[in-house]
């Protein structure tokens, strides 16, 4: 029997991809689950999916809240317990991307990301640390392998997917003697629509996917169900790193000779070549985010 079972899991970004395909598979271990994000026809769907195939129509319960809103956060997490009577885990998992560079994104849009992945941790985990502390829970915080790397075109995403990682190392080490869990978790492409999306409007990107393909992690596009299972393995047993696929693993081991100056040398020159063409393609495009963010 999972751990999990009768426990309350809150997840964020729950409407689809990684959140969507994580409370499916958590559904399955017996957890109750608190679905929070901003599109309440998917999420009312998903809860409606959940508690059919479940044991009953009162299991799952979601609620509409943009995690830069703390007021918002702070009505989800209660309405959670008063639901639920107590939160166990929290899956930290809302994120956006934004295109092109800081030279032609509106500033706005920029901070937006930021704001979405790095702030909206932030803000979730601190409403509902209070609950975690009760009942001696665990939260899993979603970086991505951008935490320690740099890519043109990624600023904002890589700057608040490291944040998260950092954010993430800190509280293990001041919630600890509370008995509360903390992981961290690095991805690299996950099929969802974040990334289709990327795919779809940056030509550039799916070629340079294409050529690496073969060639480790970041030329490997992994099935979202592998990430969920992965996630929900790393709740039972309260691990302190995820790492989806596992040979991230060896990425974070060199990080310091990714973001080094020899690094820099050799992608300085990529640079120069893609990075007026990428620019081109999202002025073309007319918006810095994708079809399916919100």
């Amino acid at each position: 029997m999972s751990p999990l079972k009768n426990r309350t899991v809150v997840i964020t970004g729950a409407a689809r991809g990684i959140g969507a395909a994580t409370a499916r598979r958590l559904a399955d271990t017996g957890a109750r689950l608190s679905l929070v994000g901003l599109e309440p026809t998917l999420l009312a769907a998903l809860t409606k999916e959940l508690c059919d195939k479940g044991l009953g129509a009162d299991r799952h319960a979601w609620f509409e809240c943009d995690v830069t809103d703390q007021a918002a956060v702070d009505a989800a997490i209660d309405g959670t317990v008063e639901r639920f009577g107590r939160i166990d885990a929290v899956v930290a998992n809302a994120g956006i991307a934004d295109r092109g560079t800081v030279a032609i994104n509106p500033p706005a849009d920029v901070a937006r990301t930021i704001e979405v992945n790095l702030v909206g941790t932030v803000r979730t985990v601190g409403a509902a640390l209070p609950h975690l502390i009760e009942t001696r829970g665990y939260c899993l915080l979603v970086s991505s392998a951008a935490a320690f790397s740099a890519m043109p075109g990624m600023a904002a995403y890589n700057a608040s997917k490291a944040g998260v990682e950092r954010f993430g190392d800190t509280l293990r080490l001041e919630v600890a003697h509370r008995r509360v869990g903390v992981g961290v978790a690095y991805m690299t492409w996950i099929d969802t629509d974040l990334v289709r999306d990327v795919r779809d409007d940056l030509t550039s990107f799916d070629d340079n996917l294409k050529r690496m393909r073969g060639r480790g992690p970041l030329g490997t596009v992994v099935p979202v169900e592998e990430c969920a299972r992965a996630f929900v393995h790393a709740i039972e047993h309260r691990s302190r790193q995820v790492y989806v696929p596992g040979s991230v693993r060896a990425l974070q081991a060199v990080r310091g000779l990714i973001s080094g100056p020899a690094s820099f040398r050799l992608m300085r020159r990529d640079a120069a070549r893609n990075v007026p063409k990428l620019e081109e393609t999202v002025r073309r495009l007319g918006r810095s985010f994708g079809r399916n963010s919100v």
